[in-house]
């Protein structure tokens, strides 16, 4: 498929701060991509550079082949959804929702339209004559999506849409969005700094530290496989063993010390430091004879660990990620 945004060596520069450096990408059309990354990485920085809010200091942002640089934000057919959803406090959710197409001077009947077919979308039909103050934040959420989904733009930018929802509300709209990006087939592009949020809605992401890309790929790909240190410790807990690193939950655990370890895997004895219950799952925290602490993460019902036992730690040579 063809590449609706390009982003060549994409620089931005600040007095006494480079907050990006030669950012280069290439966004599918009608995927769902997300740059990731902790604070101050660069990618909300990037994010705007796409939007037209900032001037790049070098490079190119290109849409749909065109280079777009010098063009002000609207004349950029993106969307963008920020963090705090931005929405008018004194209109409803539908004026909210058309305010763009009356920007357009868009035909009173077919702004009508789009907005009960964007209503429909966010599941907030009958909702729509509510103000702001009296929506919930899942429902402010979605009348900040509606607004941009419905002018149809070639790429939707989304900045920390879900931080301002708790736990359980942030899993349950992860869901909506992912199935809302399939149903309308508009390009998404996510910055966030979760990283769960970003392995379970993409298509492909990009890992950014200190204003650079680290990795892209699909996030199986980076997680599994990741290229650097920092890539490895971002995504996830690793446990670094001599020089290379494992994954808590590619750690299993026998309770024999001196048994033979199982074909193909490395084995290793200790000592349990420490149990912490997670629900579904136990970690069980063990000092290798080493001195190297080690963390693995078990299923439940797999054992019964306790604080001084002496056990024996296995994972196979595969699941070690080693870097240069």
């Amino acid at each position: 498929m063809a590449a609706i945004l390009e982003l060549r060596g994409l620089t931005k520069d600040y007095p006494g701060h480079r907050a990006v450096e030669g950012v280069a990408l290439s966004i599918e059309e009608g995927s769902f991509f997300s740059l990731l990354g902790p604070s101050g990485c660069g990618k909300t920085t990037t994010l705007r550079l796409i939007a037209g809010f900032e001037e790049p200091t070098a490079g190119e942002v290109r849409l749909r082949g065109e280079v777009v640089n010098r063009k002000r934000p609207y004349e950029r057919n993106v969307s963008t959804v920020f963090q705090n959803y931005a929405l008018f406090p004194h209109l409803s959710a539908r004026e909210n929702i058309a305010f763009g197409l009356r920007r357009r001077k868009r035909p009173a009947q077919e702004i009508a339209a789009r907005v009960d077919k964007a209503l429909a979308l966010v599941s907030l039909d009958g909702k729509g004559t509510r103000r702001p103050n009296r929506l919930s934040g899942g429902e402010r959420q979605r009348v900040a999506l509606a607004r941009s989904l419905v002018l149809e733009p070639d790429v939707l930018l989304l900045d920390e849409p879900l931080a301002a929802l708790d736990p359980k509300l942030r899993q349950q709209m992860r869901l909506e969005l992912k199935a809302m990006q399939r149903r309308v087939g508009i390009t998404f592009l996510l910055v966030t700094h979760d990283q769960e949020e970003a392995l379970s809605l993409s298509d492909r992401l990009a890992v950014m530290n200190g204003g650079a890309i680290e990795q892209t790929g699909e996030p199986q790909e980076v997680y599994l496989r990741p290229r650097t240190r920092f890539v490895a410790g971002f995504l996830g807990e690793v446990n670094w063993v001599e020089d290379f690193g494992v994954r808590p939950e590619a750690i299993r655990i026998g309770v024999s010390p001196g048994s033979p370890a199982p074909e193909a895997a490395r084995g290793r004895e200790g000592t349990v430091t420490g149990v912490v219950f997670l629900g579904d799952r136990i970690q069980v925290h063990v000092r290798l004879l080493s001195g190297e602490q080690v963390v693995a993460q078990v299923r439940r019902d797999q054992a019964d660990f306790r604080a001084g036992q002496p056990v024996q730690v296995f994972w196979q040579a595969g699941d070690e990620m080693r870097f240069d």
